[in-house]
C-alpha cells in the first residue's frame, strides 16, 4: 500500500481470517516504522467483529514487539455509553484483544466516558473533546494543513454498518452535519445501546489514513453505495476529502480463475439499488481499485469521484 494520500484502493481477502491478517501485518509494519523513527503515533480504534479480530491478529503478530508501543496512542472513533465493564463497549474487547498484552502507559490509552463514571453523556463528549484537543492541532500528511484542536490520526480504523454508519454517525441524523465539534453525544442511536459518544467527520477525516474494514455480504450494498458517490449524509461511509482504504472480504476463493466472478462480486457491492450497476461497471471498478487518478470511462470516473 503507497503511502500517497492519492494512491486510494479497495483490498480485497478471501475470508475474515484473512482479512484480519493482512489489515495486522500493514499495521504492524507502518507503525513499527514510525515508532522506531522516533515518532508518537496516533491510532483511532473501532468495535465490532472485524475491529476486534484485527486488534486480535496484531496481538499475534510475530513482529508485534518491534513497535515501540511507549510511542503509541490509543483512540476511540466511538463508545457506547454504558457501564465500564460492560461487554458492549468498544474499549473492552480491544483491551482483551490486544490492549493487555502491550506494555503501555496508562495515559496512551483514551477511553471515551463511561456512564458509571460520574460524567453525564454531554459532559463526557466534552470531556473526550477536552483530551483531544490536548495533543492537537497537528499537521496531516495529505494536505500539509493543521487540523483543528485534535491529533491527525495516523491511522482510522473505522467499521461499516449495513446501513453505511461509521463510529456512531448514522444515516441522516444530525450527528453527521456536525463540523464545529470534535466529539458530540448519540441519543436515541438506531442501533443499541441508545446513548453513545462519537468523533464527528472533520477529526475523521484529517486522519492520515482512514482503514474501513469490512466483511460479509451485508457490507457490500454499504461500500457500494460509498464508492458510487452516495452523499455521505444518506452514506457516512462515503465520508469526504480523506486518504482512504477500504479492507473487504472477498467471497470465493482463487483470484485468477474466478477474476471475472470478483469483478463481478465488487461491482455488485457497487449496486445496491436498481440502476447503480449501470453507473460503476466491472471496467470502471476495476479501474477505481487500480487509480484514484485515472480517467477513462464515465463509469470509472463516477466511482473515482466517490474516492477523491
Amino acid at each position: 500500500m503507497s503511502d500517497s494520500g492519492a494512491d486510494k484502493r479497495v483490498v480485497v481477502r478471501t475470508d475474515p481470517d484473512d482479512l484480519a491478517a493482512a489489515v495486522a501485518r500493514r499495521f504492524v509494519d507502518r507503525v513499527a516504522k514510525r515508532s522506531r523513527a522516533g515518532k508518537t503515533v496516533h491510532v483511532s480504534l473501532t468495535g465490532g467483529g472485524m475491529g476486534t479480530a484485527v486488534l486480535a491478529a496484531v496481538a499475534a503478530h510475530p513482529e508485534r514487539d518491534a513497535v515501540d508501543w511507549s510511542r503509541v496512542h490509543f483512540w476511540w472513533s466511538d463508545e457506547r455509553f454504558v457501564p465500564a465493564r460492560s461487554a458492549d463497549r468498544n474499549d473492552r474487547g480491544a483491551d482483551e484483544a490486544l490492549l493487555d498484552q502491550l506494555a503501555l502507559p496508562a495515559g496512551n490509552i483514551h477511553r471515551m466516558a463511561a456512564s458509571d463514571q460520574g460524567l453525564e453523556l454531554d459532559a463526557g463528549a466534552e470531556a473526550y473533546a477536552a483530551e483531544l484537543a490536548a495533543y492537537g492541532p497537528t499537521a496531516t500528511a495529505a494536505t500539509g494543513m493543521l487540523t483543528g484542536p485534535w491529533p491527525s490520526f495516523d491511522i482510522c480504523f473505522l467499521g461499516v454498518g449495513p446501513d453505511g454508519h461509521i463510529a456512531s454517525l448514522f444515516p441522516d441524523r444530525p450527528e453527521i452535519r456536525i463540523t464545529d465539534r470534535t466529539a458530540v453525544a448519540v441519543r436515541d442511536s438506531p442501533k443499541p445501546p441508545p446513548e453513545r459518544i462519537t468523533l464527528t467527520r472533520p477529526v475523521i477525516n484529517s486522519s492520515k489514513r482512514v482503514w474501513l474494514v469490512l466483511a460479509g455480504a451485508d457490507k457490500a450494498s454499504a461500500l457500494g453505495l460509498a464508492l458510487a458517490g452516495a452523499s455521505y449524509h444518506s452514506v457516512p461511509a462515503a465520508g469526504e476529502g480523506s486518504p482512504t482504504h477500504h479492507l473487504l472480504r472477498r467471497r470465493g476463493g482463487r483470484r485468477h480463475g474466478a477474476a471475472r466472478a470478483d469483478r463481478r462480486l465488487l461491482l455488485t457491492a457497487s449496486r445496491p439499488q436498481a440502476g447503480l450497476a449501470r453507473r460503476a461497471t466491472v471496467r470502471g471498478a476495476r479501474a477505481a481499485c487500480l487509480s484514484a487518478s485515472s480517467r477513462s470511462a464515465s463509469a470509472s470516473s463516477s466511482v473515482r469521484r466517490s474516492l477523491t
